[in-house]
C-alpha cells in the first residue's frame, strides 16, 4: 500500500495554492471580483480535504489484507497522521477500513480537529490493475465542518490512478459549498523503484460545484499539472496551469510555470479580470 496513493496527496497542494492566489483578485476593484474568490477558495478546500482522507486511508491501510485489524506497513506515517484518540478497524471479510473518531473533536498531530467515521472499501489488492478503493464518510466533520460525499480511487496500471469525488459537500455556517471533481494522476518516471524521490506525475481534470454564495463555478486543469518529488521540488507544481470560472462569467488562471522553465521554485502567476501578476507560493 506504501505507494498506492503518492499521487493523490497532490490534491492538498492544489488547495493551498488555490487559497493563497485568491489574494490577487481582491486587489481589483471589481464587484464581482469576491465571486471568483469564493469559488476559488472553496474549490481549493475541497481539494485539502480529499487530499487529508487519502493520506489517512492509505497510513492506516493493513500491511497484510487476510488478518483482522492487522498492522500497517509503516507506522511512522500512521502517527503522523492520525491520533491515539481515533479508532481503526480492519475486517478482511469485506475489505473494510474504519477509521472512527468519535462523537467529540479528536485533534490529529497537525491541530486538525475530527470527528465522525472515515470508511474505505477496498475490491482486492490496490496495486492490482482495475481494483478500486472507495471512501466514504459517515456524520464527518473536519475543523467542525461536516463533510459529506464519496470518493473512488480506481488503478489504471503503470502507476496510475484515477480519482473521482461524487456529491461531495462541505456545510459551513456561512453557507454549504458543493461539487464534484474527476482526476488523473499519470506515473511518468519512478515506476520501477520504491523510493518517492525519483516519482514524477502529470494531473489532469476539472471539477464543478456551488461556492458558498450559491454561484455555480467550473475548475479545470487546463495544461497537465508537473509534479516531480526530486529534493528541493515536492512542495510545488513545477508547471500547468489550472483555469476557475464562475456563473457571473468571473474567471481566474493560475500558471505554476510562469517562466516557461519547469524550475523548482514557489513562483507561479495569477491572472484575474485581465491582470496578471506574479505570486510566490507557500504562504500570504
Amino acid at each position: 500500500m506504501k505507494a498506492s496513493f503518492r499521487s493523490l496527496s497532490l490534491a492538498a497542494l492544489t488547495g493551498g495554492v488555490l487559497l493563497f492566489s485568491t489574494a490577487s483578485c481582491n486587489k481589483d476593484n471589481d464587484p464581482a471580483a469576491p465571486e471568483s474568490v469564493v469559488s476559488a477558495e472553496d474549490s481549493g478546500a475541497a481539494e485539502d480535504e480529499t487530499g487529508s482522507l487519502n493520506d489517512l486511508v492509505e497510513a492506516a491501510a493493513p500491511a497484510d489484507a487476510s488478518l483482522p485489524n492487522g498492522a500497517v506497513a509503516e507506522p511512522a506515517d500512521l502517527a503522523r497522521v492520525l491520533s491515539g484518540c481515533a479508532t481503526r478497524t480492519w475486517n478482511p471479510a469485506t475489505r473494510t477500513l474504519t477509521l472512527d473518531f468519535g462523537t467529540t473533536n479528536c485533534i490529529s498531530p497537525n491541530g486538525v480537529a475530527h470527528r465522525g467515521k472515515i470508511v474505505a472499501v477496498f475490491t482486492g489488492p490496490f496495486r492490482q490493475q482495475g481494483s478500486t478503493v472507495t471512501i466514504t464518510l459517515v456524520d464527518y466533520f473536519r475543523n467542525d465542518n461536516q463533510h459529506t460525499g464519496t470518493r473512488v480511487i480506481s488503478n489504471l496500471g503503470d502507476g496510475s490512478y484515477s480519482l473521482n469525488v461524487q456529491n461531495a459537500s462541505v456545510i459551513k455556517t456561512d453557507g454549504t459549498h458543493s461539487w464534484t471533481s474527476q482526476r488523473v494522476y499519470t506515473r511518468r518516471a519512478g515506476q520501477a523503484t520504491r523510493t518517492i524521490l525519483d516519482d514524477q506525475y502529470s494531473v489532469t481534470g476539472s471539477a464543478s460545484g456551488t461556492n458558498r454564495n450559491n454561484v455555480q463555478y467550473t475548475a479545470t486543469i487546463q495544461q497537465p499539472l508537473l509534479k516531480v518529488f526530486t529534493a528541493g521540488c515536492a512542495r510545488f507544481f513545477t508547471a500547468g496551469t489550472v483555469s476557475i470560472e464562475n456563473s457571473r462569467g468571473k474567471s481566474l488562471l493560475l500558471n505554476y510555470d510562469p517562466t516557461g522553465t519547469q524550475a523548482c521554485d514557489n513562483i507561479a502567476s495569477v491572472t484575474c479580470n485581465g491582470r496578471t501578476r506574479t505570486i510566490r507560493l507557500g504562504g500570504r
